[in-house]
């Protein structure tokens, strides 16, 4: 799902610069804490080697991205974490583009903002169902947000680009699949081990697990 360079126009490709810089600074504003740095390095790792594993598909590829596993475990820092590992794949690997760093920020990123979202309003549920559901609804939401952004920026890219984008966009169908799967998977197993890890607090009882505030 990575753009490459040359792909998109100059503008295009600066507008994507300010806006990801602009949204990652606003998220480091309002959701940064030191505390969950570990959590963050974390999370921002299992990103970067996921979205490395990739099959190429013309001025793009298709690889697993996990926005909803970024978003639920992240919040508002799940764009940031998005960024900066963009970053470290086009400089380590040439993994995308560097002229496009913005723009697969804003295609990955705004997905895992969204699955975040989504998953901040069932976190404090006391349905441990609900929240894996919700967790495995947000792991379809954050690919579906990231191919419409895709084929969105390859159609700026004037018409030639018009039936990759359209490709792309199909390609990612079984993805989203998978990373339903994915992440409905790792959050059940997190509320079990780990479910700090996911803003949730949780106590057992005679019936199993009960999520509680």
């Amino acid at each position: 799902m990575h753009i490459s360079d040359g792909v998109l126009s100059t503008t295009v490709c600066l507008g994507s610069y300010i806006l990801s810089i602009g949204i990652c600074s606003l998220c480091i504003k309002k959701s940064m804490k030191t505390k969950e740095l570990p959590k963050i390095a974390m999370i921002t790792s299992i990103f970067f080697i996921a979205s490395l594993i990739s099959i190429p598909l013309g001025p793009t590829s298709v690889h697993l991205i996990l926005p909803g596993l970024v978003g639920t475990a992240l919040g508002g820092m799940a764009f940031p974490s998005v960024l900066l590992g963009i970053i470290l794949q086009a400089i380590l690997f040439q993994h995308g583009g560097l002229t496009t760093i913005g723009a697969n920020s804003l295609m990955m990123g705004l997905g895992a903002l969204g699955a975040g979202s989504i998953f901040s309003l069932v976190k404090k549920s006391n349905n441990s169902k609900l929240i894996i559901n919700t967790g495995a609804i947000c792991g379809a939401m954050g690919v579906l947000i990231a191919g419409i952004t895709l084929a969105l920026l390859l159609t700026t890219a004037g018409e030639d680009f018009y039936g990759v984008a359209k490709v792309a966009l199909l390609a990612h169908v079984p993805v989203i699949v998978i990373e339903t799967i994915i992440t409905g998977a790792a959050i059940a197993f997190l509320l079990k081990v780990k479910p700090d890890l996911i803003g949730v607090k949780i106590k057992p009882d005679e019936t199993g697990v009960k999520v509680i505030q």
